[in-house]
């Protein structure tokens, strides 16, 4: 291994492993290839470049608004004071990481699952149900992660001088939940083929990112582009939903729905910005909404555990 090794070339290992595990995922499905049928298809082709083509102009959003607001704090800032606000804010922002793996994974598993559900009678009443319980997990974990957030710093931001940054963690935690929750909401134009709609939703996305983050940055630094992310992600939260009650209506329980983040919320922000590190009280507010879930969801909770009794 040591006859491998390159001095000095650091993060570009990370590319070397990426096309490496590129390569074997490509010759592991290869003998695939032989058995394929070698025909153009140009009608099936115009069906995918319609449903394709605006999800990889949305993907091009989704980049502006997870990427540029560091590479505008870099470039609107004062030069003196740039690389160290990009660099405060870049770590800090790493304490999101939680909300981000939980969208992810949930993302990977559910969207096989809504296209495969899509034509049975009780589909909506499914999407609902499981919106439902990604919200309360997902303000669970937010709740707990801003809980905890001074100290799981000394874990993933171990030098104190990025720890001025802090105070944005909330509002990025809560913008990846955000993200989560269109995620969720946004599977109604993929069903019904009108991914162009989602284009439109997040090149609004993209617009609401830059426009603040030019607004912001030169009087707010990094705390600007926080408030940036999370007005993106919400905005586009909101108009997904308007358009979907339209175009493919689901029974959410908005008011369940709407509690439960909102108590989150609250709670978040009584923890970290009026208790921060008094952790009997940010354990106090996790023990009181886990009861607050149970009490609203009791019913469902007893019919699991009588099923799993049985």
């Amino acid at each position: 291994m040591s006859s491998l090794y390159v001095e000095n070339f650091q993060i570009g290992y990370i590319f070397v492993a990426n096309i490496i595990a590129s390569l074997l995922t490509f010759i592991v499905l290869s003998p695939n290839y032989i058995y394929l049928n070698w025909k153009f298809d140009f009608g099936l082709w115009k069906r995918m470049m319609r449903y394709g083509l605006p999800i990889m102009i949305a993907g091009i959003a989704f980049a502006i608004n997870e990427q540029f607001d560091k590479i505008l704090l870099g470039k609107l800032l004062p030069s003196y004071v740039a690389e160290a606000e990009v660099g405060v804010y870049s770590a800090c922002y790493k304490l999101g990481l939680f909300m981000v793996l939980y969208r992810t994974a949930y993302t990977l598993g559910i969207e096989p699952f809504f296209f495969s559900h899509a034509s049975n009678e009780n589909a909506p009443q499914t999407y609902a149900t499981i919106t439902k319980y990604f919200v309360i997990f997902g303000s669970f974990i937010l709740l707990s992660v801003i809980v905890f957030a001074d100290l799981i710093k000394y874990i993933m931001i171990r030098d104190a001088s990025y720890w001025e940054a802090m105070k944005v963690v909330p509002l990025i935690i809560l913008a990846n939940f955000f993200l989560g929750i269109y995620t969720n909401l946004s599977v109604w134009y993929k069903l019904i083929d009108k991914t162009y709609i989602g284009a439109y939703i997040s090149i609004i996305g993209a617009v609401v990112t830059l426009v603040l983050n030019f607004l912001l940055i030169p009087s707010m630094s990094y705390y600007g582009s926080a408030i940036a992310t999370i007005a993106a992600y919400g905005s586009m939260m909101l108009i997904s939903y308007y358009f979907g009650n339209k175009y493919y209506p689901i029974p959410y329980e908005i008011k369940k729905i709407s509690g439960y983040l909102l108590l989150s919320i609250a709670f978040s922000v009584i923890s970290f910005y009026g208790f921060r590190e008094n952790y009997i009280v940010g354990i106090s507010l996790l023990i009181l909404f886990l009861y607050f879930i149970y009490h609203n969801e009791k019913e469902t909770l007893n019919r699991i555990l009588k099923r799993k009794s049985n």
